[in-house]
């Protein structure tokens, strides 16, 4: 059958199994508007107030359910406008399919109006991009996005649509839904040094990131974990997998992990670090990383591989694959001396500090959302002190159930990311944990989720400060603060019924389990601003460059 461009871009995201995209409309963007018009029963568009807002929400999609989120947007300020959310996508491989209009062919180039080379901009951001100048290559292309987007290490894909592709017409020949290939595993030879080298390790560590949420095996990492009785870790990527207060259960590890954690990685004769990248928030010494162990890196992505430390083994491929290859090859085991000390550590060092610090404390709001809230609970966080607490004492356990920028540290991103889960996961509880700093950067998506009735459940950390910049002068630049105190005088409850939202103030703990429980009653969004002491800290820190042993815990 013929078609336009703009048709053929939204059959193919329909025969891909696309019932949701986020985007925002413009004169370079009509004609697939146009289509959408026509599709509406099929597919359902979502408006946001930004094209940021957008691609954040596509992320939080993706991140939620694993599928491939799409975005939606204009040519000029609304292509360039999706770039920090492509950006956050990429650091922290989350599969996207961002579609952009651009001005005609005949226009391109002469700097026409809202015209830009928005492929040249994300090719240090996407795992690949695309200018369609041809529209017999147009279907193609998208199949080929969804392809790239959602196999191996997932990552964004851009498509650039030139205005005049979108009204010629094509011949479409439909195509089944792609589906990815099962993983090639690795050679059993490989897997079987790997074993003898559990069998043969006393103190032997997993990390593990978000590369096992990616590739779902989580599963198969609880089964490897219990049978071989090996403590663990996590990245902030890979919060969620192992559950909150399992023995084996020794936190996040980097900069503000816990210090058993670190601290058993720093005395580890063995290391398995399972879809993780050591980053410089992780492993914050290179040289003195793990300084004691044999470093086994299992990652799908080869160009991982001992970029930022020198490992002794790898095992490349999907990390599903790997660990059921690798449980039937390992014994079941106890460790009672290494899973001594490791208790010895959790009962010596906590968590909580700045005991003298007066009202509400963050871990008390942390601490209520997980005893309040089910396992059907999402998590999305904005970045600074309150997404570390948000990691540190959230106790909910579920993977892809706490979405956070990792990677790329995206201030802003949490209300989207929340807005995109909403949409994905209708009957699930999404919280939005965030800061008065971090919320300010895009709050005007409230507009998009009372539109939509998405009951997502804000949580304010307001201490008029940019907390985790304000805790660095504080640190190390000798009480300089400038430009991290903004003194913003919003007022979070009238904004939220400005909004259309409910808007609550909690400045106690018994004050905020009340106040969630009706937000958590009535329907659509609701903000919840809790002020908390500008001095309260995050805590423990490792300085750049430092090991445990120089970390900071009170």
């Amino acid at each position: 059958m013929k078609l336009t461009g703009a048709e053929i871009i939204i059959e193919v995201l329909i025969e891909q199994g696309v019932t949701d995209l986020f985007g925002y409309p413009g004169g370079a963007a009509l004609n697939i508007y146009e289509a959408l018009y026509h599709r509406q029963d099929r597919i359902k568009h979502y408006l946001t107030a930004h094209e940021q807002g957008a691609t954040h929400a596509a992320d939080g999609y993706a991140r939620a359910t694993g599928k491939t989120g799409v975005v939606l947007a204009t040519s000029g300020p609304g292509a360039t406008n999706t770039v920090t959310g492509i950006a956050t996508a990429y650091l922290d491989s989350v599969p996207l399919v961002v579609i952009t209009a651009n001005v005609g062919t005949s226009l391109i180039g002469k700097d026409s109006f809202q015209e830009v080379f928005i492929t040249g901009i994300t090719q240090p951001i996407t795992k690949h991009n695309y200018a369609v100048r041809d529209i017999t290559k147009l279907a193609d292309t998208v199949r080929h996005a969804f392809m790239i987007a959602g196999s191996g290490r997932r990552g964004p894909v851009l498509i650039d649509v030139p205005k005049d592709i979108t009204a010629a017409v094509c011949e479409l020949t439909p195509a089944p839904k792609w589906t990815e290939p099962k993983a090639p595993s690795a050679p059993q030879a490989e897997l079987k040094k790997v074993a003898d080298l559990i069998s043969k390790a006393k103190r032997p560590v997993i990390c593990f990131g978000g590369g096992i949420i990616s590739s779902e095996a989580g599963k198969e990492l609880v089964e490897f974990v219990t049978k071989t009785q090996i403590p663990t870790c996590h990245t902030i990527m890979g919060t969620g997998v192992i559950g909150f207060g399992d023995h084996l259960d020794m936190g996040m590890i980097g900069m503000h992990g816990s210090m058993t954690a670190n601290h058993a990685i720093d005395e580890a004769d063995l290391m398995l670090a399972l879809g993780m990248r050591f980053s410089d928030r992780v492993a914050l010494n290179l040289r003195d990383f793990a300084p004691h162990a044999t470093i086994v890196q299992f990652d799908i992505d080869e160009s991982e591989i001992r970029k930022n430390i020198l490992v002794d083994m790898a095992i490349i491929g999907d990390l599903k694959s790997e660990l059921s290859g690798l449980i039937p090859l390992v014994e079941s085991r106890e460790r009672p001396e290494w899973l001594g000390m490791i208790a010895k550590w959790q009962s010596a060092f906590d968590l909580v500090n700045g005991k003298n610090i007066s009202g509400i404390r963050p871990v008390e709001i942390m601490e209520v959302i997980g005893e309040k809230c089910g396992e059907n609970t999402v998590v999305a966080t904005d970045v600074g002190q309150h997404q570390m607490w948000a990691a540190q004492f959230c106790k909910k356990t579920r993977p892809r159930g706490f979405l956070t920028s990792g990677g790329l540290g995206t201030m802003g991103f949490g209300y989207g990311a929340a807005i995109g889960a909403a949409v994905a996961l209708p009957d699930a509880t999404v919280f939005h944990i965030t800061s008065d700093g971090s919320f300010h950067m895009n709050m005007n998506e409230a507009c998009t989720a009372v539109s939509n009735k998405l009951k997502v459940i804000t949580i304010i950390l307001d201490n008029k400060v940019l907390g985790m910049v304000h805790q660095w002068q504080t640190d190390f630049y000798n009480n300089h603060f400038f430009a991290t105190e903004p003194e913003r005088k919003s007022d979070y409850v009238k904004l939220a019924e400005g909004f259309g939202a409910r808007g609550f103030r909690a400045e106690t703990k018994q004050e905020f389990e009340k106040v969630l429980a009706e937000a958590l009653k009535g329907e659509g969004p609701a903000w919840i601003v809790c002020p908390i002491d500008r001095d309260e800290k995050v805590l423990p820190l490792i300085p750049n460059g430092g090991t445990v042993r120089s970390a900071i815990v009170e």
